[in-house]
């Protein structure tokens, strides 16, 4: 079965794979595509479709989940600074 793509956002994708056969629940799996061959990679398997549903809102989320590291959360220039209080 063909995976039903869910959102493509950011250099990542969002996938349902069907049903998984141990337990009868959906399969959520969040991919990357590899930058030399341009295929599409699992590199998370969500545990529920909430998980799923907040890394599609929360691209940070996502990112924080990614095995290669990428940069999350950043505090930018433009964020308020807390330190002072």
């Amino acid at each position: 079965m063909k995976p039903k793509v869910l959102l493509e956002r950011e250099g990542y994708r969002f996938v349902d794979a069907g049903i998984l056969e141990i337990n009868g629940m959906p399969d959520f799996r969040l991919q990357k595509q590899n930058y030399y061959t341009q295929r599409w990679n699992d590199i998370y398997l969500f545990d529920n479709g909430m998980q799923c549903s907040l890394a599609m809102e929360d691209i940070d989320y996502a990112k924080w989940l990614d095995p290669d590291r990428v940069p999350c959360y950043v505090r930018g220039d433009d964020d308020e600074d807390t330190d002072g209080l």
